[in-house]
């Protein structure tokens, strides 16, 4: 079930090489959690020889020449996770581990990683095979982007790795057309869900600000970012254009959202669930204590806070999986060495949207001009969990299993707007899905500072906090909530935490642990308005703290605030 790593490998299967070969940053782990997993299982699925090399050595040829020159192409990828953001916290102070690398030290993944992969292939095979760029680093770093790590506005990374193609998005139909276009001598320039670079602008394409204008202009540098991001939706995007040094970056309008029964084919593929035995003997890798007995029930995200870069990533519909999928699924996990029973958790980018979306957004795409959570549930999208209550049910109801988590963050504004079956839901929440604690998101409590991130105002989780409190005093159960908070985020200043600390220590009984520090993602409207410090929305200027010093006494706010009044503590991601 696994990609082969090594020669010897690659010979017991008698081939006399590969198709393709895949560079990654993060060790091999074969699971639908990991996306380079994903793309060969499809590649493969499709009838191409693929190979993995994980977390190359930059410095020597020993890793990157160990499998040979593909036929087709390199795949490059930093991993799950942009290499910066994997390896410095917000304060830019390097990272000690890596939940992705065999021991869990951070020594193996560079900075820049599909740079330095780009860079490492080349050096040891000169007029080599296409490169491909694909991931999450890619695919927030394939225009013209803000680098918090540089302080400045940096080029497409398809121009800066110097690479042929960058797939982005969730890559899977983009990579196949790909491939099947060069195994064949195809033009590929068509392919949706792909950027390449040219010599010219291409006709159809709606042309942004140049690099050099956005790089000098942060009013331009708005202007083409909010072109770019209200055209991520296959229904409604223009294909986009956009000048970088003497030629031109390319980005094709989206690939299709893959529906349900796409997706339930990824999954019913035939993953090890597992760390390849090649990098599994250098040491426990702790992602895999996190995904190896859990369950994805979709993708996308419609809460579009912005300083989250799923919707621009995964995209702005929820698509979701059968339940009969996800039921097999559940069956091979029980199955597995080690499972006790447990699925540690049934979710996605937000666990509770599983199954629930605006019939008008299916049928003709995102709206560019409104959001459907905020500043208020749109009325077009019908909130009813009635489809995740049956999932749920069956589950925890299916042949070797005893219980079923939801360990992913839920929008609880959503179970309140559910006139349906919210109050129902929630109560299987907590009779049924909580294992200790709930994770729930206000990340602030003040309305200038919610505005900015686009979350819902204070009184949802007041209202959520009481109705989940009272279930269980009255099913007798020891759970609490886990609210994650964030510090420092463009509009908030230390009067702003202060008045937080009061209200996590009044209204929520809690003394927060740990407080995340915003950190600038590519390809965010958050990270917009850290560089430009003016609300896109509405051209006000605002408030961003950028001393690093003065970041960290916002979170010390909170986190060293007054005495804990009560048995429910906030552990909060930092």
């Amino acid at each position: 079930m696994f990609l082969p790593t090594t020669q010897g490998e690659i010979r017991k299967l008698g081939w006399d090489g590969l198709d393709v070969v895949l560079v990654t940053g993060d060790t091999y782990i074969d699971s639908p959690y990991i996306g380079v997993a994903v793309i060969g299982k499809v590649l493969s699925a499709a009838g191409y020889r693929v190979g993995v090399i994980a977390q190359p050595d930059t410095k020597t040829g020993e890793d990157i020449t160990r499998l040979g020159e593909p036929r087709l192409f390199w795949g490059i990828t930093a991993g799950s996770v942009d290499s910066m953001v994997a390896n410095y916290t917000a304060l830019k102070k390097r990272r000690k581990s890596d939940d992705f690398t065999p021991g869990g030290e951070n020594t193996r993944r560079p900075d820049r990683a599909t740079i330095a992969y780009a860079n490492l292939i080349r050096r040891h095979f000169k007029n080599t095979r296409p490169l491909v760029l694909g991931g999450i680093e890619a695919s927030l770093r394939r225009i013209a982007h803000y680098d918090y790590w540089d302080n400045a506005v940096r080029k497409s990374v398809l121009f800066d790795a110097k690479a042929d193609v960058l797939v982005y998005g969730m890559g899977e139909k983009a990579i196949v057309e790909v491939a099947e276009g060069l195994a064949r001598g195809k033009d590929i320039k068509d392919v949706r869900g792909i950027c390449y670079i040219a010599k010219e602008p291409r006709d159809g394409r709606l042309l942004l600000p140049s690099y050099e204008e956005v790089k000098q202009d942060k009013t331009k540098f708005t202007g083409m970012f909010r072109l770019f991001y209200v055209n991520n939706d296959p229904l409604t995007a223009r294909g986009l254009c956009q000048q970088q040094d003497a030629r031109f970056l390319i980005q094709n309008p989206p690939a299709a959202h893959p529906s349900e029964k796409d997706l339930d084919a990824i999954h019913d593929m035939p993953f090890a669930r597992d760390v390849h035995p090649h990098y599994k003997k250098q040491g426990a890798v702790r992602a895999l204590d996190t995904i190896k007995f859990s369950l994805t029930t979709h993708r996308g995200c419609y809460g579009e806070c912005n300083f989250c870069a799923i919707a621009v990533h995964q995209g702005r519909t929820i698509c979701s999986r059968s339940a009969g999928s996800l039921l097999r699924e559940a069956a091979v996990l029980a199955g597995l060495p080690g499972f006790k029973g447990n699925i540690a958790d049934v979710g996605g980018p937000t666990a509770n949207m599983y199954g629930i979306e605006c019939d008008k957004k299916l049928g003709k795409g995102a709206c560019s001009n409104k959001r459907c959570l905020y500043p208020a549930k749109c009325r077009q999208l019908k909130v009813d969990h009635t489809r995740q209550r049956e999932l749920l049910r069956l589950l925890r109801n299916a042949p070797g299993i005893r219980k079923v988590f939801i360990a992913s963050g839920i929008r609880y504004d959503m179970v309140l707007e559910d006139a349906v079956c919210g109050a129902a839901y929630l109560r299987d929440l907590v009779e049924h899905h909580v294992s200790g604690q709930l994770k729930i998101a206000p990340e602030h409590a003040e309305d200038a500072v919610l505005k900015r991130m686009g979350k819902p105002g204070r009184t949802y989780v007041q209202a959520f906090k009481q109705a989940f409190d009272g279930l269980n005093k009255k099913m007798g159960k020891k759970q609490f909530l886990t609210y994650y908070l964030i510090a420092a985020h463009p509009g908030c200043d230390e009067k702003a935490m202060r008045r937080l600390r009061e209200f996590t220590s009044r209204e929520l009984n809690i003394r927060p642990e740990q407080v995340q520090i915003f950190t600038p993602l590519p390809s965010t409207y958050s990270t917009l308005m850290y560089y430009t410090e003016k609300d896109p929305f509405t051209g006000e200027r605002i408030f961003v703290e950028k001393d690093n010093g003065k970041k960290k006494r916002q979170k010390d706010l909170v986190v060293a605030g007054p005495p804990h009044r009560g048995r429910s503590v906030a552990r909060v991601k930092s």
